[in-house]
């Protein structure tokens, strides 16, 4: 599955909208801010960042790119997102972290590529494809046999967006 059959236009252009808020702690990703110490530790502590190549998928502004890049990784993150990863870009020039970005799908990604990252995150996308088992499937083919997968999702009912 392409980068076009999975991707859900409606959903690119809101967070195109919103790309300029991405590192605004106060702006509608504030929950994503509050959670990305709390999502790091965790990634840390389970699969050691420090020299690993890491593929964010979906990253977005970059916030947990450029913290797992501070944490010691070799970060590689994608999104379908310009203007989110415009922003992601322009950030780095400020912390001064060395991340990588591309605009690729994880499927046309994974078509490329296998096996080549220790660890892949994929955080708050799954919600926002049409088909999230094709995502799941091309993490798992980036993945090293012996990596680590991190995901977390909201679940797709009105009460899960409304308190997420």
């Amino acid at each position: 599955m392409t980068r076009s059959q999975n991707a859900e236009p409606a959903e690119l252009e809101k967070f195109g909208r919103l790309a300029h808020r991405w590192w605004d702690s106060e702006s509608e990703f504030k929950p994503l801010h509050q959670i990305n110490p709390l999502r790091l530790a965790w990634i840390d502590g389970k699969a050691a960042l420090a020299g690993k190549r890491v593929l964010d998928v979906g990253c977005g502004g970059g916030i947990l790119a450029e913290s797992m890049a501070a944490a010691g990784a070799d970060v590689f993150g994608i999104d379908l997102s310009d203007r989110a990863l415009k922003v992601a870009e322009l950030h780095l020039l400020e912390s001064g972290l060395r991340v990588r970005y591309e605009s690729v799908s994880a499927e046309d990604l994974a078509a490329r590529s296998h096996g080549e990252f220790d660890v892949v995150t994929c955080m708050e996308l799954l919600e926002h494809v049409q088909e999230p088992s094709s995502v799941v499937s091309a993490c798992s083919r980036l993945l090293h046999p012996a990596g680590h997968a991190f995901f977390s999702t909201i679940h797709r009912i009105p009460t899960a967006s409304l308190f997420a």
